[in-house]
């Protein structure tokens, strides 16, 4: 097992997140406001000398992450099981909208990491796919690993691999648009992850 650090870094402000639009799998571009963050938080993510980026597959995820290989010459690969939650029917609406069409509802997959909205995965559920993704880098050569992907995966990947408790996974607050948390383990540990840094970046 070589794997020690993971950065897992959310992409910049797309013209979902600009007119508060539910994104989900839809493939949404980056803004200039979006181009900018990716910018300017290479030389910060550069100090953790990582040895492979892996993004999600969705457009404003890998725009983000390219600035960084371009920049640094890291090598990327992409893996579609970093993807943001699937929001189902959701997808494109903004959350009054949500709020006009299920009352009660949103504020339901808010509290409930179990819960999915119609047609769409529950939080738990993007958990497990991106932790497929955490298994398989074990069996790499990388000891810092960049995940470039998506706020809602982000906070759901933390509460699993800190193996908080489901029904406490929602007390994790959100990521900032290009914010990254990051993860560590240690032998002294068990190998178990800690919490190094949450929602950690630069404002631009």
């Amino acid at each position: 097992m070589t794997l020690r650090r993971l950065v897992l870094w959310r992409h910049g402000e797309t013209d979902y997140n600009a007119s508060s639009r539910m994104q989900g799998h839809l493939d949404s571009a980056l803004t200039d406001v979006g181009w900018n963050q990716a910018r300017f938080a290479v030389p910060a993510l550069a100090r953790f000398s990582p040895d492979l980026v892996v993004a999600s597959d969705l457009r404003r995820a890998m725009d983000t992450a390219n600035v960084f290989v371009t920049a640094t010459g890291v090598p990327m690969r992409i893996d579609k099981r970093l993807r943001e939650t699937n929001l189902g029917m959701w997808q494109g609406l903004t959350g009054a909208e949500v709020d006009e069409l299920s009352p009660g509802a949103r504020a339901m997959w808010q509290q409930d990491a179990t819960w999915a909205p119609p047609g769409g995965e529950s939080r738990v559920e993007v958990a497990s796919r991106a932790a497929d993704v955490v298994n398989g880098l074990d069996e790499g050569e990388a000891e810092t690993v960049i995940l470039g992907t998506h706020g809602g995966l982000i906070t759901a990947l933390t509460g699993r691999l800190l193996s908080l408790p489901i029904p406490n996974w929602p007390l994790l607050g959100g990521i900032g648009n290009c914010h990254w948390t990051v993860l560590a383990r240690r032998p002294s540990t068990g190998m178990a992850w800690r919490l190094i840094a949450y929602n950690a970046g630069i404002t631009g």
